[in-house]
């Protein structure tokens, strides 16, 4: 017991909230496994997509999804998920920006 809490001490806020709320300890790595693709898959939606066929696309989310199997291995303590809220909200006010000064621009 005390090891489990020494593990949960040590763990980022996020992946702890995620397992001290799940039931289980499987159901809880695969809830930080699909927030960290979803966070990735926005973060690369946002800031990197381009135009590209389906099956290009395809392969894209395939290698992300692989590569997200170790981002969740390093969420445990490591500020991954933290990490890419931030780069999801700073994407987000960027893209809002870039929208309105599209807009304002073609306004004028």
């Amino acid at each position: 017991m005390e090891e489990k809490q020494f593990v949960y001490d040590n763990m980022y806020p996020i992946a702890r909230l995620i397992y001290e709320t799940l039931p289980s300890y499987t159901m809880a790595g695969y809830a930080l496994y699909l927030v960290i693709f979803l966070l990735s898959a926005l973060v690369y939606k946002l800031g990197f997509a381009k135009k590209l066929k389906m099956s290009q696309n395809i392969v894209i989310y395939l290698f992300l999804l692989i590569g997200c199997l170790m981002l969740t291995f390093l969420a445990f303590f490591l500020p991954v998920v933290e990490g890419l809220i931030i780069a999801a909200m700073i994407l987000i006010l960027y893209k809002i920006r870039l929208h309105n000064e599209k807009k304002s621009s073609a306004s004028a």
